[in-house]
């Protein structure tokens, strides 16, 4: 068998029932992070070029009519990054909600599925995605947005498991996929480019076609995956294709691997956002006044510091990306919510004064651990001499430091409170998403007004 074979044969295994209770608590993450989302401006753009014109059986966030499924897989897939808060798989370095979700939410809602199936084709993405990210490796990474270029192919797998599409043919939508993934972190560069979310919008739509082209009997490049022209030799270096495959437990599945985000930043970032309130808790202070500090440092893995190391933010998504910022405004407030990265938290004096006392560096154990661990050492100098320090060996939300489900759900009620739903949508949403797991027809009760810029 070729590897996308085996691999499509992997992807067919049976799947644990109670899995589909995990996938339905990424769905309701995934919307939480999808209704904020939805109340900002480029979220307004993109439903011009997605949804102008559109009729078809699927509904989506903020519009009262329904799209075409290919439509809704674009426009709902841009939603769930733009504030940062997506789940995430560190190993892959990926994030398989905001992709594999809308993908499969549109085929469910077109093909008229039940809740039953739009969980296992969850998991059969979320697998497909994540086993492809990490076996990409660190040098597919360095220039590739993994989230995207990976996306397309999780997508894909999701939509192909709700069609119902055999071994062969799931092979053939991966291979499809595999031809039109894409996604530079050039973006990052940009704090005024939009790209990431676009990159998010195209692998969810791209995944869509590529399976509704296998089932319509299209094929693709057998080998794409391992051949000489090829996405690993293309895009990974010496990394080995085989590695898909690489401990492949008949009985387990990457779902269980995923972490959630309590915090709306980076989440290179959050270790050290763990490791600012945890020195709060050791001082028994909600917070700390910039006169009471004199100087913190973070040591870390490289990625922290190549992707947040932003002394002086000037934009939402810079401060989202700045590991400066996000100890500063926990040091200085406690728990940092949505506002903490918004314009007036980084113009203020006091936050831009303890930004300029961090220094940052790579440091062990954390760099030989990543990305299997998420960690920091933050130390802080007090006024009064004495020295604070936190090692946070894993970001809570991962498996090692895991959410708790109360938080989770409390995290997407607060996401949606944010976009201006009144209590009542809110529990409806939050029942329809937690209710998937008891079968049924797929119906989210998405909000048809939202406020726009209400976070």
């Amino acid at each position: 068998m070729s590897l996308i074979a085996r691999f499509a044969d992997h992807l067919h295994r049976p799947i644990p029932a109670a899995l589909r209770q995990q996938a339905a608590l990424h769905v309701l993450d995934w919307a939480g992070c999808a209704v904020i989302g939805a109340t900002t401006e480029v979220a307004a753009r993109l439903a011009d070029v997605f949804l102008r014109g559109q009729q078809g059986p699927c509904r989506v966030i903020g519009h009262g009519g329904g799209v075409g499924p290919e439509a809704a897989a674009r426009y709902l897939g841009a939603l769930g990054n733009i504030y940062e808060m997506d789940d995430v798989d560190k190993r892959a370095r990926l994030h398989p909600g905001p992709v594999v979700i809308p993908a499969a939410l549109a085929a469910a809602q077109a093909t008229g599925a039940d809740a039953g199936t739009l969980l296992d084709g969850l998991v059969r993405g979320y697998e497909a995605m994540v086993r492809l990210g990490r076996a990409l490796g660190d040098v597919h990474y360095r220039y590739w947005h993994s989230t995207a270029s990976c996306g397309t192919v999780g997508a894909a797998v999701a939509v192909a498991a709700i069609l119902c599409l055999d071994r062969e043919a799931t092979a053939q939508a991966i291979a499809l996929a595999v031809t039109r993934t894409g996604g530079l972190w050039e973006t990052r560069n940009d704090p005024r480019s939009n790209a990431k979310q676009v990159h998010n919008a195209q692998a969810a739509g791209d995944g869509w076609l590529a399976a509704m082209m296998a089932a319509a009997g299209l094929r693709g490049p057998a080998s794409i995956l391992e051949g000489r022209e090829g996405l690993f030799a293309a895009t990974a270096g010496a990394a080995d294709p085989a590695a898909i495959l690489a401990d492949a437990a008949p009985d387990a599945w990457c779902l269980t691997d995923i972490s959630l985000k309590p915090w709306p930043a980076c989440r290179h970032a959050h270790p050290v956002i763990d490791a600012a309130l945890a020195l709060l808790d050791q001082v028994g202070r909600p917070a700390l006044p910039v006169s009471d500090v004199t100087d913190i440092a973070i040591q870390t893995y490289g990625d922290a510091l190549r992707f947040c190391d932003r002394p002086d933010p000037t934009t939402v998504i810079e401060a989202k990306f700045s590991l400066q910022h996000s100890v500063a405004v926990t040091l200085l407030g406690g728990p940092p919510p949505l506002s903490a990265f918004d314009p007036p938290a980084i113009a203020d004096p006091a936050v831009a004064t303890m930004r300029s006392r961090v220094k940052v560096a790579v440091g062990q154990p954390y760099e030989e651990r990543y990305p299997a661990r998420f960690g920091a050492r933050l130390s802080v100098t007090l006024a009064d001499g004495r020295l604070l320090v936190r090692e946070q060996a894993d970001a809570l939300g991962d498996p090692e430091n895991p959410l708790p489900g109360v938080r989770a759900v409390a995290k997407a009620r607060t996401l949606m409170q944010a976009a201006g739903m009144d209590e009542d949508a809110v529990e409806r949403l939050i029942a329809d998403c937690l209710g998937l797991v008891g079968g049924g027809p797929v119906r989210l009760s998405w909000p048809l007004v939202l406020m726009r810029g209400a976070a």
